[in-house]
């Protein structure tokens, strides 16, 4: 998956992760104030749809949507995509760089170290 989200695409995504399936009323109303117009949300979900992220299903005369794509898997694919771009796909240039910019410890670097280990 090589799609990536807006800010506004991950807003709402955000919402679906965190409260599962609702129609576009529910969705509206979970969002913080101000709150979009609902038809603003409908083309956004829309859009989402069409990205694969969301899939709906008529329930009456709505729909419910549900996540396609869990945030795991969207994470994991934007942080793969990252890698691949400005780290040559060396997960091991980007452990280096954070050693380097002094954002990971030598704790924390033994942490992973050992996470490898026990899942091997």
């Amino acid at each position: 998956m090589k799609q990536i989200l807006t800010a506004k695409e991950e807003e709402l995504m955000n919402v679906f992760w965190q409260k599962g399936e609702m129609c576009i009323r529910d969705l509206v109303n979970s969002l913080p104030e101000p709150k979009p117009s609902y038809t603003t949300v409908s083309t956004q979900v829309s859009f989402l749809e069409n990205k694969g992220f969301l899939k709906r299903r008529p329930i009456a005369n709505t729909f419910i949507y549900e996540v396609n794509i869990s945030e795991k898997e969207y994470r994991g694919s934007t942080v793969s995509n990252i890698v691949e771009r400005y780290y040559n796909n060396s997960f091991a240039s980007v452990v280096s760089q954070f050693l380097e910019d002094e954002k990971l410890g030598i704790d924390e670097l033994k942490e992973i170290i050992a996470q490898i280990e026990n899942s091997k």
